[in-house]
């Protein structure tokens, strides 16, 4: 059974780090691209950041452009999302996905998703 799990959400203040963490499981999950996704209550779900299968090519929202960094880990199908100088805007759920497509900003093209883990960022 395909499985993806997020972890290392929590509460930080303004100015403070996060590394978010994504294991993925299961027969299909043999280098796809992986990314991150966050939605905050009453807001659509939004791109985050996204990486090739290999690691060789990265993806970031503008807003998160220079604060934020994914990266592929040692362990085959993992992932990791490490967020600096969060900001209260940056409080959501955020949840890793992965696909074997091209589009990879647009979250229907993603069939696998996790649980979600809890960002807040208070000011």
């Amino acid at each position: 059974q395909e499985q993806m799990v997020e972890s290392g959400g929590g509460l930080v203040q303004t100015g403070g780090s996060l590394r978010l963490s994504c294991a993925a499981s299961g027969r299909t999950f043999i280098t796809p691209v992986m990314c991150w996704f966050r939605q905050a209550p009453g807001n659509e779900r939004e791109f985050v950041a996204a990486i090739s299968g290999t690691g060789g090519r990265t993806s970031y929202a503008d807003s998160v452009k220079g604060r934020f960094t994914i990266s592929r880990g040692n362990v085959k199908n993992t992932m990791y999302l490490q967020m600096n100088s969060l900001k209260p805007e940056d409080t959501a759920v955020y949840y890793c996905a992965a696909q074997y497509g091209t589009n990879w900003y647009e979250q229907d093209e993603y069939p696998y998703w996790g649980q979600g883990t809890q960002v807040t960022v208070s000011s």
